[in-house]
């Protein structure tokens, strides 16, 4: 039987092993050996809607892909995204979120230190060391590798050229007020994967969906972005939240306005079959019920509203997919 004093020692080791900003009662904490967490915590396997922002442009461009060139023959049988893919850019996207997570937490390890949000981190509560953590980013990245070696030769030449963009991104808060677009054009390069993986060219469709995917990740990356906005201030870091302030919901309407228009081009340009344009209509008023709603001094909001990005993914997707499965509907 544990005495008091045993009692309370588990409480503070398991309260150690916890970061603030992260859910207490995820599958990471009740099913991996506590040595373990440092490592779920630098890749987020605690946080799985980084990883899901990721996929969405993947997935909507693997279910793009399939669907181009339908809607002058809409007598065609119906058709699905291809599954293989799906399962490949899945495991690519956890990996690489990953592992793209761990060197930002490298990179930003003295200014997690100087914010309350992520004082608790692996890396600046000493739970892993700086050699740790780098060889969880080889593992991670060898993983992504296998999958992005099961490509064809464009899509796989297009997966090293996004690295630059990857590493470049954590050094960009502290250079310009626009560190949400490099991280666009980071996170959103799955829209242009999909596309080659499944056609084995590069064209304007896939492009421009890129662009409009660029546009959503600032959006919801500022509203994000202004949890941290007064720490933020104080220690020298720049975001779009702060270059927005009180103007962000005006900015939100340009940017998924924006986001909106050039998936829609992207999608008569490729002849999709109508009823791909209801993901789109259905993530339009989710973007204005967020915009409606949004309170940029209410942090616990802000996060809710972030995460609800990903219903924004299954809504466009779920519309591609329903174009291929009824064509000639609408």
């Amino acid at each position: 039987m544990l005495t008091k004093p045993d009692v309370f020692q588990v409480q503070t080791n398991e309260q150690r092993g916890r970061v603030a900003d992260a859910p207490s009662r995820h599958w990471v904490y009740r099913f991996l050996p506590q040595a373990l967490w440092p490592y779920a915590q630098l890749a987020r396997w605690d946080r799985p809607v980084g990883w899901k922002l990721l996929l969405w442009p993947c997935w909507w461009s693997v279910a793009f892909v399939t669907v181009a060139g339908m809607a002058p023959q809409s007598a065609l049988p119906p058709v699905l995204p291809l599954l293989w893919h799906l399962a490949l850019f899945l495991t690519g996207a956890i990996a690489m979120r990953g592992a793209g997570c761990t060197y930002n937490d490298l990179v930003d390890h003295r200014l997690d230190a100087s914010v309350g949000r992520t004082t608790s981190r692996p890396l600046p509560a000493g739970q892993v060391t700086r050699r740790q953590a780098w060889g969880f980013i080889l593992v991670q990245s060898l993983a992504g590798l296998i999958v992005l070696l099961q490509f064809n030769t464009l899509t796989i030449m297009l997966g090293f050229a996004s690295l630059g963009i990857v590493a470049l991104y954590p050094f960009m808060k502290r250079v310009t007020d626009w560190p949400q677009l490099v991280l666009g054009l980071a996170f959103n390069w799955g829209a242009l994967l999909g596309w080659t993986a499944g056609s084995g060219a590069i064209g304007w469709p896939p492009v421009l969906l890129y662009l409009g995917s660029v546009l959503w990740t600032i959006g919801y990356d500022t509203i994000y972005a202004h949890q941290d906005r007064k720490d933020d201030a104080l220690i020298g870091i720049r975001s779009t939240a702060r270059l927005f302030g009180e103007r962000t919901k005006p900015a939100l309407s340009v940017l998924y306005a924006a986001m909106l228009v050039l998936a829609a081009l992207a999608f008569y340009l490729a002849d999709v079959p109508p009823l791909a344009y209801s993901g789109l209509i259905l993530s339009g008023l989710h973007m204005f019920y967020q915009i409606r709603v949004l309170d940029i001094e209410n942090g616990d909001a802000c996060l809710r509203l972030f995460k609800a990005n990903s219903q924004i993914g299954w809504l466009v997707f779920l519309g591609l997919v329903a174009a291929g499965l009824f064509p000639a509907m609408w």
